[in-house]
């Protein structure tokens, strides 16, 4: 019994939980590394932007997808780790060094922010941090001797062991390294006791406060390393454009962080990625599909934004799990077929109907 015990457990805290996981994982991380000589420049530029995107994800999947906790303002901790970042590396420090003060300077953003919002949560909260946000702003723009203002700042290629990563290539290899680490840092965070107060949290605060769970170091922990991700990503996300300016990290940037983890899937890891994935291909596609719109629609103002806003629509109504939810559904089909019942996930969208009600 004990034997059983232990081997199931082991199972549950395994990342891997079979051997298909190992080879379809290990064929993504091939793939992935075979990329820079496989893709054209211009796409694998865009994956690494996936890739940038995929760790504030995390960030944003950790807070609002495990936590609970909604915030319309990370793009104020993307820009603090982007110009920490730029000022940093233009007086001669070490990228790793520059890139964790970002990280750290942000993740004590996160706790001056999760502290006042311990008192209020929901609908709330969200224009609580929306507030955050214009605030962080319009300090950017205003602190000129240090950000640059409106005017910007330009930003060098990152330096490692002396070398300049100023290749596409190396800068990709670079951001696939660190969007690793971030992901089994998360995934091992979660399978953890803070992961599980975490989603105590999001399921029920009562509950969890019942269980012994500290709700406010828990909540301002959960802000914390979030927006300690969210520096990363703005560290890397300078380094690739190359230039900051305030209006790139404005009200538009954080519900596109949003809006990646709600499309993508809420609760998930696999969520980030495929959110990121969306969030840089789908103005790619409606570009390409201009050229075949008649010119009133084609050329027509606000018509990335009103496809965005048809498409969360869309997932929000029909799909609430989003991507990955859909990719489980999609699997599961496959593995029951032709056993396949039409009703098997009506309990599902029944519950979560009803937990939108809250």
């Amino acid at each position: 019994m004990r034997f059983l015990f232990k081997t199931s457990y082991a199972q549950d805290i395994r990342l891997a939980k079979h051997g298909g996981h190992r080879f379809w994982y290990g064929l993504l991380g091939l793939a992935l590394l075979a990329a820079p000589w496989v893709a054209p420049e211009y796409w694998l530029a865009q994956l690494t932007f996936v890739l940038i995107y995929a760790i504030a994800g995390l960030g944003v999947m950790l807070l609002a997808g495990f936590t609970g906790q909604f915030s319309m303002g990370h793009a104020a901790f993307l820009g603090a780790g982007a110009y920490t970042q730029a000022v940093l590396t233009a007086m001669g420090w070490p990228f790793f060094l520059s890139l964790a003060c970002g990280a750290v300077l942000s993740a004590a953003i996160g706790v001056l922010v999760g502290l006042p919002a311990l008192r209020v949560k929901g609908i709330y909260l969200g224009i609580a941090t929306l507030a955050f946000g214009f605030i962080v702003e319009e300090g950017f723009a205003r602190w000129e001797s240090v950000t640059g203002g409106n005017a910007g700042k330009s930003v060098a290629a990152p330096q490692l062991f002396g070398q300049a990563l100023e290749s596409t290539e190396a800068f990709y290899f670079l951001c696939l390294g660190l969007a690793l680490v971030c992901t089994l840092g998360i995934l091992n965070l979660l399978r953890s006791p803070t992961g599980r107060a975490f989603v105590a949290i999001r399921d029920s605060e009562i509950s969890a406060q019942s269980m012994g769970i500290h709700l406010a170091y828990y909540k301002t922990l959960a802000f914390a390393l979030s927006a300690a991700l969210a520096g990363v990503a703005g560290a890397l996300y300078a380094h690739k454009m190359q230039f900051i300016s305030p209006d790139q990290f404005s009200i538009l940037q954080s519900i596109d962080l949003l809006l990646l983890v709600v499309i993508g899937g809420l609760g998930s890891v696999h969520g980030a990625f495929l959110g990121a994935m969306f969030l840089i291909l789908m103005p790619q596609c409606i570009a390409l599909a201009k050229d075949w719109l008649p010119p009133v629609i084609g050329q027509a103002p606000g018509l990335q934004a009103l496809v965005y806003g048809a498409v969360l629509i869309t997932f929000v109504l029909f799909e609430p799990m989003g991507l990955y939810g859909r990719w489980l559904k999609i699997r599961t089909w496959l593995q029951l077929f032709p056993f396949y019942r039409q009703g098997m996930f009506k309990r599902q969208k029944s519950f979560q109907k009803s937990d939108r009600l809250k």
